[in-house]
C-alpha cells in the first residue's frame, strides 16, 4: 500500500471525506450569491483559517506563489480562490494579485464584475511591465489578473519560457500571488504553474472526488516536485493535519 493511498484514507477518517454533505461552509447559504462583486459571506471564517495556515501563522518564510486546482472540473476551485485573496488581502501587510491562469474555463473576471482582457494572455505575448496587465478590484490591495483574451492555443503559452519571467515580475511587484489553475485530471497546466510556484492547494468536492483520482494527482505532483501545502475539502476547508505532512 502507497503512502499517499494512506494518507488520502487518512483525510478520509479524519475528515469524513467523500461523505460530507455538500451543506458546508463554501456552500452558498438561502439568499447569499457569490457573483459580482466576489462577496463570499458564511465562506469567511473557513477562508480565514486557510490562510493563517497557509501564510501567516508560518515560523519560516510563507510562500508567496501559491496554485489553487481542483482535482476535477466543478469543485469549485475558483470561488475558493478568490474567497483565499480576498481574505488574505484584508489580513495581510502588502499586495495580493490573483491570477486566472484558467485558460480552459475562466471564471474570475465575472466574479468580481470585470472584463475579461488584457490579462495574462497579452502579458506572454508583449514586453510590457506585469502591472500594466492587472486590476485593482477592491480596496484591500488585491488585483486581478485576468485570462485575457483567449484563443484556440492559449492554454500552449504557459509552456513558454516567458511564463517564467512574468511570474517572476509578480513576485517582485506583489507581496502574495494567487493562482486559479484548471482541473489535475484533465490538464498539465497546474503542474507546471505549480513547478514555478512555491506549492499548490488541492481541491477536493465531498461526495464527488474520488479517493483514486485524489491518490493518482498526489502521486503525480510528488513526482513533479510539487509541495502540497493544503488540501480543500469543498464544501469544507480543511488544512492538512501536521502529523499528515510526513506522508506528502
Amino acid at each position: 500500500m502507497s503512502k499517499h493511498f494512506e494518507l488520502m484514507q487518512q483525510i478520509e477518517k479524519e475528515q469524513s471525506f467523500g461523505s460530507e454533505s455538500k451543506s458546508g461552509p463554501f456552500a452558498p447559504k438561502p439568499g447569499e450569491s457569490y457573483s459580482g462583486a466576489g462577496s463570499v459571506g458564511g465562506a469567511n471564517d473557513e477562508a480565514l483559517r486557510l490562510v493563517q495556515q497557509i501564510f501567516l501563522l508560518q515560523t519560516q518564510e510563507p510562500p508567496r506563489i501559491v496554485v489553487f486546482a481542483g482535482i476535477d472540473h466543478g469543485n469549485g476551485c475558483t470561488r475558493i480562490c478568490a474567497s483565499v485573496a480576498e481574505t488574505l488581502a484584508k489580513n495581510a501587510k502588502g499586495k495580493v494579485c490573483l491570477v486566472d491562469a484558467n485558460f480552459r474555463s475562466p471564471g474570475l473576471p465575472e466574479f468580481f464584475g470585470v472584463p475579461n482582457h488584457h490579462g495574462l494572455t497579452e502579458a506572454l505575448l508583449r514586453k510590457d511591465p506585469i502591472g500594466a496587465y492587472t486590476k485593482l478590484v477592491n480596496q484591500d490591495n488585491l488585483w486581478l489578473l485576468s485570462s485575457g483574451t483567449l484563443a484556440a492555443d492559449s492554454a500552449n503559452l504557459l509552456d513558454s519560457d516567458h511564463l517564467r519571467t512574468r511570474l517572476e515580475e509578480l513576485r517582485l511587484d506583489f507581496d502574495f500571488v494567487i493562482i486559479d489553475a484548471p482541473p489535475l485530471t484533465r490538464y498539465s497546466d497546474a503542474v507546471v504553474l505549480g513547478q514555478l510556484s512555491d506549492g499548490l492547494v488541492l481541491i477536493l468536492e465531498a461526495d464527488a472526488t474520488r479517493r483514486e483520482a485524489a491518490t493518482a494527482v498526489a502521486e503525480n505532483l510528488r513526482s513533479a516536485k510539487v509541495p502540497i501545502l493544503a488540501a480543500v475539502l469543498n464544501k469544507r476547508t480543511f488544512p492538512i493535519p501536521e502529523k499528515l505532512y510526513s506522508w506528502l
